[in-house]
């Protein structure tokens, strides 16, 4: 026997594990079996050789029994990889885009390797956190994929439930292909006994992914067509479908070789052995068999099989050969293991029981070496530790959920208790705004009643000089006017809006009463948009222009040496209404100096009564009233004000 290298028996313990059956103890306890077969014939050689194949076995088994010939395996592992990563990915960062794609991609790389169930378990999980997430175009995808496994699983009512769920959300995202595919697929499986429904509805979806180059869908549809025209024995339209599917797969290498095979399966069945071997050499000439040595040593022996069903013993031994060289000398030690064990039958059939013992000693001694080679257990093993770090994730995961409900719980607690103190709180300041509010509406009563006085006093002087001069008719004009002019002034004043129609005429009694106490000072105009007199529910504040005309009069026109002039307009503008008071007074700045000193010492309250209340309306009422005064530019004189007031209607307020 040969000396094994340290390499070797690492490369040994790492694929088939840690175990008490060490190679070296192993190799030794077969050549001592060998030896002894050696010396012994009949029974005793038969019996101890089954021991012999039984060791071997053994050393396969060990921690790789599971383990199914897995093609183009680093690039499998690849992506293993990289689904797990986004997976990983998901849950450390929270990122259910992430994790959502990820456990998606595992379904996929398990539904090409043919594990259904783990597809199923991931497309579900991929299904849930889309659900979550309430991300239709997501859940329309992972529920169409889950439907076609369950099917593939022979899982009809759970199937049907997806296709309607991939149905519905497809309607969502306005994907009337994918709407279209799902309603075919439901309607199939509601309708299991319509053979005509079933090949309309399978050619419904071949047309379609025809249509859009859907080479998934394709395939998928091919293939289910394919089952139907089996189960009802139509054996050439089933090959027919399934080779659709084989020219479609060729870039997804698994997939091909399991319709190849598939096709095979239905002329053996049928006992057709010249088309199952055609079929197999077939595919022993694509590319993407020719140039892989695993994909190549399985291809041919999978045709030694069709030999040995067409009982052609010779030629099914030179391909099992011809499989078995390629397999050692490109270490795959699984396809070998398959060609020793039918290589054995054969010549255990045939009574060559020798043969089959050279056969296990070769196979022994190559061993150590086909291990060293082979990157396929090793790649196995990769995508079992990714699928058993996924699960410690997850389970990592439910702990720090749980956690986190359990510190939720309190929070719950902390939360609610905190929802009734601001809640009282909320009240408090419900009540206090109330009172504030109650309180500008006071403050803004009395400086509304404020004016009156203001006014009234204002009046009384004027009727004071009319009877100081002796002149008692002016003074009763007057004070009849005067009287009018209150009653208007005390009905306007209980409310802080009134009718505008209302208030020009109170302006246009004010300007009048005014007027006749300074004939020789002034005239007046006022200009009202027909818009604002034609609607009755438009209100303005009430005294909120008068302050400003009669400081015009007081303090500008009544200055003047020739007669003055003083114009109040009303335009409308989109959802306001703009006052103008215009007057060629002297200005505020000649009005100032014109003062008295006892007359700068005392602070009129007009204005700023005026300005308060308009300070107060807007914070009241929501409005943005404004007011701008200032003196006109040279060589003009007097002064412009400018009230704009927000339209407020009657229901409003």
């Amino acid at each position: 026997m040969h000396h094994e290298s340290t390499s070797a028996k690492k490369r040994f313990n790492i694929t088939l594990g840690e175990s008490c059956v060490s190679l070296g103890k192993a190799r030794h306890y077969c050549r001592q079996k060998m030896f002894l077969c050696n010396r012994n014939v009949g029974q005793k050689m038969t019996k101890r050789f089954e021991k012999l194949k039984q060791v071997l076995v053994i050393l396969l088994l060990i921690n790789a029994g599971s383990i199914v010939p897995v093609y183009a395996q680093s690039k499998k592992s690849d992506k293993f990889k990289k689904a797990s990563q986004k997976v990983e990915t998901g849950i450390d960062d929270r990122n259910d885009d992430s994790l959502a794609q990820g456990y998606f991609d595992m379904g996929d790389n398990y539904y090409q390797k043919g594990e259904l169930e783990k597809s199923e378990s991931y497309y579900k999980k991929s299904k849930n956190v889309y659900e979550r997430k309430k991300n239709a175009a997501g859940i329309a995808k992972s529920s169409r994929a889950l439907a076609i496994v369950q099917e593939d699983l022979n899982k009809k009512k759970e199937a049907q439930s997806n296709y309607y769920t991939a149905e519905g959300n497809a309607v969502i995202t306005g994907d009337s292909v994918a709407r279209k595919l799902n309603a075919n697929d439901l309607e199939r499986l509601l309708k299991p006994d319509s053979s005509k429904l079933q090949k309309q509805a399978l050619q419904s979806n071949i047309n379609l992914g025809l249509k859009n180059k859907d080479t998934t869908g394709l395939i998928n549809s091919y293939n289910r067509l394919g089952d139907f025209d089996l189960k009802a024995n139509g054996i050439s339209a089933a090959v027919q479908s399934y080779s659709n599917v084989y020219k479609l797969s060729k870039n997804q290498p698994e997939v091909a070789l399991r319709f190849n095979q598939k096709i095979t399966d239905v002329y053996l069945k049928d006992k057709n052995f010249t088309q199952a071997i055609e079929t197999k050499k077939q595919v022993l000439q694509e590319p993407f068999v020719a140039n892989s040595t695993q994909l190549k040593a399985s291809e041919i022996t999978s045709l030694a099989d069709i030999y040995i069903q067409k009982k052609e013993d010779s030629t099914a031994i030179t391909l099992l050969r011809q499989s078995y060289l390629i397999s050692v000398q490109n270490g795959h030690t699984l396809e070998a293991r398959k060609c020793v064990e039918k290589l054995d039958s054969i010549f255990r059939s045939s009574g060559k029981t020798a043969m089959s013992l050279q056969l296990y000693k070769g196979f022994l001694s190559e061993l150590p070496n086909i291990i060293d080679k082979d990157s396929s257990l090793i790649d196995n093993k990769i995508i079992a530790e990714t699928e058993e770090r996924l699960k410690q994730l997850e389970v990592e995961k439910n702990l720090k959920d749980d956690l986190i409900r359990k510190k939720n719980i309190f929070n719950y607690w902390l939360i609610g208790s905190m929802i009734v103190l601001l809640s009282f709180i909320a009240v408090i300041l419900f009540v206090v705004k109330k009172l504030r509010v109650k309180n500008k509406k006071i403050a803004l009563q009395s400086l509304r009643r404020e004016m009156n006085p203001h006014f009234i006093f204002n009046s009384l002087n004027s009727i004071n000089q009319f009877i100081a001069n002796n002149n008692e008719l002016a003074a009763n004009q007057y004070l009849t006017k005067f009287s009018t002019l209150m009653r208007r002034v005390m009905e306007n004043s209980k409310e802080d809006f009134v009718q505008f129609s209302k208030e020009a005429e109170l302006l246009q009694n004010y300007l009048e009463l005014e007027r006749s106490r300074f004939p020789d000072k002034f005239d007046f105009k006022i200009t009202v948009d027909d818009e604002l007199f034609a609607d009755e529910d438009i209100l303005i504040p009430g005294m909120l222009i008068q302050p400003h005309i009669e400081n015009a009069i007081w303090h500008g026109l009544r200055y003047m040496e020739t007669k003055g002039y003083l114009e109040l307009s009303f335009i409308k503008k989109q959802n306001a209404v703009c006052i103008i008071i215009e007057d060629n007074g002297v200005g505020i700045a000649e009005s100032k100096r014109n003062k008295t000193v006892n007359q700068q010492k005392h602070s009129g309250r007009g204005m700023s009564n005026t300005l308060e209340r308009i300070k107060i309306l807007n914070e009241l009422y929501h409005q943005n009233i404004t007011c701008v005064i200032e003196d006109k530019a040279e060589p003009a004189t007097g002064v412009k004000i400018i009230l704009t007031v927000p339209i407020t209607k009657k229901q409003a307020v």
